[in-house]
């Protein structure tokens, strides 16, 4: 039998079915990890790679694939290029603007659960935030590291496997697409030889 027969695309179909489940839910868990990190969670990229990775699961799943596939690797696409572009000065924004949205609640589990106080050194109201603070790092020593620039070390690392993950993938789809056009237009050589395709 040659592999490019109709039994060897059945079951590549079927083994790339497996995989993009695979990769779907890593995509949600890699995702959920980088959202569970508490601050990276205001970043609207990753609640985008997580409905990627539900859509995909849902997808193969059901075996639906050519125009809808097509579809999830275009936004997949962007979004993990969007995750990898995104710098450093753009991810302070998202930080800066983050926390002061948040209640003195979750920036104090915030300040307690990455051992740091404040935001960053430039904004006016640091002072504030380092004499509220309740992280053990204040009654160790005199200073504290600022949560700003843990903050950007944690949601740096989480963007980059996000958006290294999703591109790697995303091809793969493509991939997916021409297995299913490929498969779709061959005949089954069970089948009566003389039925349309």
């Amino acid at each position: 039998m040659v592999c490019g027969g109709f039994a060897c695309s059945k079951n590549a179909l079927c083994a790339l079915n497996v995989v993009y489940m695979l990769v779907s839910l890593l995509l949600i868990g890699v995702a959920a990890w980088g959202k569970g990190l508490g601050l990276v969670s205001s970043i609207h990229i990753i609640g985008g790679v997580i409905a990627v990775g539900v859509f995909l699961l849902l997808i193969a799943v059901a075996g639906l694939y050519m125009i809808i596939l097509g579809l999830v690797f275009i936004f997949q696409f962007v979004i993990s290029c969007s995750c990898l572009a995104i710098n450093r000065s753009k991810q302070t924004d998202v930080i800066n603007a983050s926390w002061w949205v948040m209640s003195n609640k979750t920036r104090d589990e915030l300040e307690r659960s990455f051992d740091c106080c404040g935001l960053f050194n430039l904004t006016t109201l640091y002072q504030q935030d380092y004499d509220f603070c309740t992280a053990i790092c204040k009654s160790q020593s005199p200073t504290c590291q600022m949560c700003g620039e843990k903050f950007l070390k944690h949601s740096d690392e989480a963007l980059k496997i996000l958006g290294g993950v999703g591109l790697f993938f995303s091809f793969t789809e493509i991939l997916g697409v021409w297995l299913a056009m490929r498969f779709r237009n061959q005949k089954d050589p069970r089948a009566n030889p003389s039925a349309f395709l």
